[in-house]
């Protein structure tokens, strides 16, 4: 199959708001695709390689060969280029990897070189990623989505589910299960503004499991008899990075087991360490650490922390409630089990939320104790509240955005006042923007361009107010004031405040 039938598809997909009108484009593609070709297919159309790691980065896309005249690079040969350049490694690799991607990119016609260089880079931007895929792979082996969807979470994948589905049908996706050792998709939480929300999102009046929300790296552990994995939400095997959580599964009194939960430091006085600072660790652990760097006085290290359990001596617990899973849990991982509450009360569940917010933690994740472990959703049987931060900033530049923001001034860059005068980015946003706001920026920013807009990045007069919602402050050597925004988004322009008005810089330091 030629790739620049994928990119029309693609291309296709991004002109249409109407997920059906995505569905069917997709469908389409699909029914026509060989089977042994559909597994790359699918994940082109999901926005990803089927390479983890390729070598290939921003840098590698700055200059780009001429594009081909006429389309007849396939996906075959796509797929095995960066296969190929996945494997290399050692002196000489690097060079070898370029030659191997100019190779490809000149091959590539001008739309193709667009589409692959989004792939490299995980920026598709065509309003149709992972989730429409699998309801595109429902309707074109005319099989229930629901049933696509649970072996798609089990597998951890979703191209070789579209190969099942496409070529075996319901059976082939039924066959698909748990397989201690194989990572899942993670349950998710979806998000409520406080704490009695979230209780009534639950249901009015049941008990609630109300969940300390841990700040650390979401974890999934595997152990399968001596053999332990440890997964990160993105399915990232880190395994060797640490090794005392290992250690401490390998420990627990059942097998086989399948965990669920977060990696985290606490410092000494009880508190967690900043996100940043787990994250770090986690990415630089050596690999031959002895498992009981955990009493050392030298060495910060990661611990785990468990929430649910998805397996336990050879019995699936996806589908019982999670109370029962609970149960399991207390057994299986003693003294390992995140602090949490069981009620029905509104102020109990809210004082213990003030609790964990004073005590460094993110907040909370109110659950219900009757639903089933739902891999890879995000519904109402989870719901996490955190105290939401806000910030009035004042908008220093503004970029010009793309696929379907193409044609509109988009992502802020964000600047906190210096009472010394001037202005302090902490970061950029692209989040929370309606199309009615988009429109609104992009003819109030051209009014403030310094330059005027011909670049990519557009310096603005630092005039407009911006009201910023975000998760927490952490730091970073990126931005001049060494600190950065997590999870900012748009909540509105401020109008009614001039720029001397803005928060300062050292109110933002001050909440990290």
């Amino acid at each position: 199959m030629l790739l620049s039938e994928v990119v029309a598809t693609s291309r296709a997909v991004a002109g249409t708001r109407s997920r059906l009108a995505k569905r069917a484009e997709i469908a389409a593609l699909l029914r026509r695709t060989d089977p042994g070709v559909l597994e790359i297919v699918v994940a082109y159309l999901s926005g990803e390689l089927r390479q983890r790691r390729t070598g290939l980065g921003w840098a590698s896309l700055r200059d780009l060969p001429p594009p081909a005249d006429e389309a007849t690079l396939t996906v075959e040969e796509t797929d095995a280029a960066f296969e190929a350049m996945a494997a290399l490694s050692g002196p000489g690799s690097q060079t070898a990897r370029a030659d191997t991607a100019h190779a490809l990119f000149s091959r590539a016609t001008a739309d193709e070189q667009r589409f692959l260089a989004g792939l490299v880079s995980g920026d598709v931007r065509q309003g149709a990623l992972d989730s429409v895929v699998l309801d595109a792979v429902a309707e074109a082996a005319d099989v229930p989505a629901a049933s696509v969807r649970r072996a798609a979470m089990l597998q951890g994948a979703s191209a070789p589910v579209a190969v099942a589905a496409l070529t075996g049908g319901v059976e082939a996706l039924a066959a698909v299960g748990l397989e201690p050792g194989r990572a899942v998709r993670p349950m998710l939480a979806s998000s409520a503004p406080d704490v009695a929300a979230a209780l009534d999102k639950i249901g009015p009046a049941l008990p609630a499991s109300v969940d300390t929300k841990l700040d650390g790296i979401r974890i999934q552990v595997h152990r399968v008899g001596d053999d332990v994995r440890v997964y990160t939400r993105s399915l990232d095997d880190i395994t060797d990075r640490v090794p005392q959580i290992a250690e401490t599964v390998r420990g627990l009194p059942a097998d086989p087991l399948v965990l669920d939960g977060e990696a985290l430091i606490v410092e000494r006085d009880g508190r967690p360490a900043p996100f940043q600072d787990i994250a770090s660790l986690g990415a630089t652990h050596p690999r031959d650490a002895a498992p009981d760097l955990r009493s050392s006085e030298d060495v910060r290290v990661l611990s785990p922390v468990f929430f649910d359990v998805l397996h336990a001596d050879g019995e699936d617990l996806l589908d019982r409630p999670l109370h029962a899973r609970l149960e399991v849990l207390e057994r299986v991982a003693p003294g390992l089990g995140v602090p949490r509450l069981r009620t029905a009360d509104a102020d109990e569940a809210q004082a213990f939320f003030a609790d964990a917010v004073a005590s460094g933690y993110e907040g909370v994740v109110v659950k219900s104790l009757d639903a089933p472990y739902e891999a890879g959703r995000r519904g109402a049987a989870w719901v996490k509240v955190k105290p939401r931060h806000t910030l009035d900033l004042v908008v220093l530049a503004v970029e010009w955005g793309s696929g379907r923001r193409k044609g509109w001034l988009s992502n802020i860059h964000l600047g906190a006042r210096d009472v010394d005068g001037g202005f302090v980015m902490l970061g950029k946003t692209f989040k929370g923007m309606t199309d009615e706001m988009l429109a609104w920026q992009t003819e109030r920013f051209t009014e403030l361009a310094i330059d005027g807009t011909d670049s990519h990045v557009v310096r603005l007069r630092p005039e407009q107010v911006v009201e910023i919602a975000f998760d927490g402050v952490q730091r970073s050597p990126r931005y001049p004031g060494g600190v950065a925004l997590r999870f900012a988004r748009v909540l509105r322009y401020r109008d009614d405040k001039r720029p001397e008005e803005a928060d300062t810089i050292d109110t933002v330091r001050a909440l990290g």
